[in-house]
């Protein structure tokens, strides 16, 4: 095992404190994204889930049967991970970093991070995948875009899209359509889940927050036209 922990401290404990509202109201993935990956796979291909979080995505691959590895750095989402998949046997849990993952040489045949190439260090993590990638291994990122959101992180780190087309020579690019509906609580929680976003105790944050949702919402509820986007390439 390559046995290194490296990678980016400020990045890994960005999202401490915020793993339950990051479960409660972050949107998953639609089956077709998830079954479209699979087709993608080759059989019985060993995956890796790189800055897998709280399982959104290494619940939905693990329905398949395919041996999944799970590398989350930040213990408060890695908890929350084993809480999600202690009876998934085929998922191993690891602690390590998208630059530093201690997984075997040659070992995955499709490496995923699921809304989180925004905070690896790119060429790093390029050279981690050739690493622990088998010859022809796929590389995948999939991003959920929240219409209208054109913000700039406030640490001024790279947005999971640019960082996807930064990442990625010629990707293959397919988008699912993967709407959400949003109650006042849950929309709270999710800005709270958001790496950037103030918390609740800071001042002027619920009035912020409320008053989006007060503009936004129909019957109480906003829907958001989320897209599911997977970019994917073969390791040359």
């Amino acid at each position: 095992m390559y046995n290194k922990l490296q990678g980016n401290k400020m990045n890994t404990e960005k999202f401490t404190g915020k793993a339950q509202d990051y479960v409660e109201a972050r949107p998953s993935y639609p089956d077709e994204a998830i079954e479209y990956i699979y087709k993608l796979a080759p059989p019985k291909a060993v995956f890796a889930d790189i800055g897998a979080g709280t399982g959104k995505l290494t619940e939905l691959l693990a329905r398949y049967g395919n041996e999944i590895f799970a590398v989350e750095p930040n213990i408060d989402m890695r908890e929350h991970l084993t809480s999600v998949c202690k009876l998934l046997m085929n998922i191993e849990i690891i602690e390590g970093t998208a630059e530093n993952t201690t997984l075997s040489d040659h070992s995955i045949d499709v490496i995923l991070c699921a809304q989180a190439l925004g905070w690896f260090n790119l060429d790093a993590f390029k050279n981690e995948c050739y690493r622990i990638g088998k010859p022809g291994a796929i590389v995948i990122s999939i991003y959920n875009k929240m219409p209208g959101d054109n913000s700039i992180p406030a640490n001024n780190r790279l947005t999971t899209p640019r960082a996807t087309e930064m990442f990625f020579k010629n990707p293959v690019i397919r988008e699912f359509p993967n709407p959400v509906f949003y109650t006042k609580e849950r929309w709270l929680q999710y800005n709270v889940s958001v790496s950037d976003s103030p918390q609740p105790s800071d001042v002027g944050y619920n009035a912020h927050i409320n008053e989006i949702f007060d503009h936004e919402n129909e019957k109480g509820l906003i829907r958001k036209e989320i897209v599911t986007s997977i970019y994917s390439e073969r390791l040359d």
